[in-house]
């Protein structure tokens, strides 16, 4: 039996491929819901499914008082102060992105990284890169460092899919906040090696200290972005 797509995934299919082939422009409203009711001869409950649905995979941001407005799909969105993994991001990309497995291995650390996640002792960490593709271009490196004490069973292809999801799901632990320092740096030599840097001079590097709910510091990583790809972006209210 073959399935019948519903009315407001067909919308959302329809709308979603006219930004990706530039019908519809980045800071463009687009067509209001009466006109889209109209424009597909559905109902206004529809149309709205459609445009949630279009919010959540990031192709428009909807805006009280004065419609959808289309959003650069060409640029990853990433919150400043949210806690997402690569996974999660990915979901709403609709299949542009995978990821590489370039280090996986047991290590004593060094003096650095023995800062880094505040162990003093001989600890054994998981070292972990990871090359993330989109559209086939190599454009974010990830270096993390985990504790083998909290996450002892680590494999290979759960760094490929998602550490987090291993992490929260498998080993029932709850990642509750992590610190975060962001820079702009010259490529290093591994950048340039692992990375599609075509002729950009620097990268957007992300550290994060990783915690768990009890507050036990699991994981730093470093992640290394081409800056063209990315946006940075934060909700911030003034106090008074």
């Amino acid at each position: 039996m073959i399935a019948v797509k519903k009315k407001y995934i067909y919308i959302y299919d329809s709308i979603a491929e006219k930004v990706k082939n530039g019908l519809y422009q980045p800071g463009e409203l687009l067509p209001s819901e009466n006109q889209l009711v109209k424009e597909y001869s559905t109902s206004r409950e529809t149309i709205r499914k459609a445009l949630k649905l279009l919010s959540e995979h990031g192709y428009i941001q909807k805006i009280q008082g004065k419609g959808s407005v289309v959003l650069d799909i060409n640029k990853v969105t990433f919150p400043v102060s949210g806690l997402v993994s690569f996974k999660e991001l990915a979901q709403k990309m609709e299949g542009r992105v995978s990821t590489d497995v370039t280090t996986f291995q047991e290590i004593t650390p060094d003096e650095e990284v023995k800062s880094q996640l505040s162990i003093t002792a001989e600890e054994m960490v998981w070292k972990v890169g990871r090359v993330r593709k989109i559209d086939g271009e190599k454009i974010i490196y990830d270096k993390d460092y985990l504790l083998k004490d909290i996450v002892p069973a680590l494999t290979k292809e759960i760094c490929a899919d998602s550490i987090y999801h291993y992490v929260e799901s498998v080993l029932g632990l709850i990642i509750s906040f992590a610190k975060k320092e962001i820079t702009i740096e010259k490529p290093s030599s591994e950048d340039k090696e692992l990375l599609d840097l075509n002729e950009f001079s620097s990268i957007v590097v992300v550290k994060n200290h990783v915690y768990l709910d009890d507050t036990t510091l699991f994981q730093y990583t470093e992640s290394r972005h081409r800056p063209d790809k990315f946006k940075f972006v934060d909700f911030a209210r003034r106090n008074h």
